[in-house]
């Protein structure tokens, strides 16, 4: 398989036009057209849809069936490419490269900092970049080979990734101090389904956490509104429009200030989510991701706030 022509594919496939892969391979639009109808005449298999008359489709590069299938071998290829080339940056004494973490957005705002810190002082000449989503945008993302790393707040389930627990995120449910929900003693299900529960976006940890919380406690809220971010989540509450399970972490500062009060509920004393590591399972980390890795190991700087100070995480 020639890769020059392997490339020029999956430039078209990844841009979904050969123009603007032809932009950006610095080449003719001629000459991508001809070099990915070569390569089919090679492998002897249609990899761009096609009309009748043998044009391409209008909107853009359409794959076929055996397109699809050489683009995600291409994938791999490439991203063990890239990983060849890292590897030789940093072999010369991790002083060159560029790392790529991603995260969903509580490890990203409350856990990743600590560790880039330490990350920088110790290679204060690698790039680093950290780039912030939900658990299911992470995962497609590290799939794509965008990013080098990841750290999620759920597992996923998925043959291609390898998902390591890192660390337990305590959650609690919270309501506003001056709500009847919180002033109550005993709480049952049917007092929670009468709260509006605010969540948040389908493909986020915190969201799969409280509905599996709810399933198992047969809490079936008549209403849920669904926000962004945790922080708008957590701002909500305070403001008195409704209750959310939420990380200890994001809800902290709220706490102490008491414009927002935890509540227990009887079967969920205490709330963890694992949170962990993401790889793929073929592609080996680089030097620089193997380092990083090797910070998020060290012993834990970074403690779980309560109310009344700080606690160590489990590891």
């Amino acid at each position: 398989m020639n890769l020059h022509l392997l490339r020029i594919f999956f430039t078209v496939a990844e841009q979904h036009s050969f123009s603007r892969a032809a932009e950006s391979l610095c080449l003719s639009q001629p000459a991508v057209s001809k070099s990915v109808r070569e390569l089919e005449h090679q492998l002897n298999l249609p990899l761009i849809e096609r009309t009748a008359g043998g044009m391409t489709r209008a909107k853009g590069a359409r794959l076929t069936e055996s397109g699809q299938a050489i683009f995600e071998h291409a994938r791999g290829i490439f991203s063990l490419e890239r990983a060849a080339i890292e590897d030789v940056r940093a072999r010369i004494g991790l002083k060159r490269g560029r790392l790529i973490v991603g995260a969903s957005t509580t490890i990203a705002a409350y856990w990743l900092p600590a560790y880039i810190a330490q990350f920088t002082q110790r290679f204060p000449s690698i790039e680093i970049e950290v780039r912030v989503g939900n658990t299911a945008y992470i995962s497609e993302t590290l799939i794509d080979c965008n990013i080098d790393v990841a750290l999620v707040e759920s597992a996923i389930d998925d043959p291609r990734i390898v998902a390591t627990h890192w660390h337990d995120d305590e959650l609690r449910i919270i309501a506003h101090p001056n709500s009847t929900l919180a002033r109550k003693r005993k709480l049952s299900a049917a007092h929670l389904d009468e709260e509006i529960w605010l969540v948040r976006e389908s493909g986020s940890g915190t969201r799969e956490v409280s509905e599996r919380m709810m399933q198992i406690h047969n809490i079936q809220p008549k209403r849920q509104i669904e926000f962004g971010s945790n922080e708008g989540i957590a701002r909500a509450v305070a403001s008195g429009l409704g209750i959310a399970m939420i990380s200890t972490r994001v809800v902290h500062e709220l706490l102490l200030l008491n414009q927002v009060k935890t509540v227990r509920y009887p079967h969920a004393h205490v709330l963890l989510r694992p949170l962990f590591f993401l790889r793929l399972r073929a592609r080996p980390l680089s030097p620089l991701a193997r380092a990083f890795h090797e910070i998020l190991e060290l012993p834990n700087s970074n403690p779980t706030p309560s109310k009344n100070g700080f606690q160590p995480t489990s590891k």
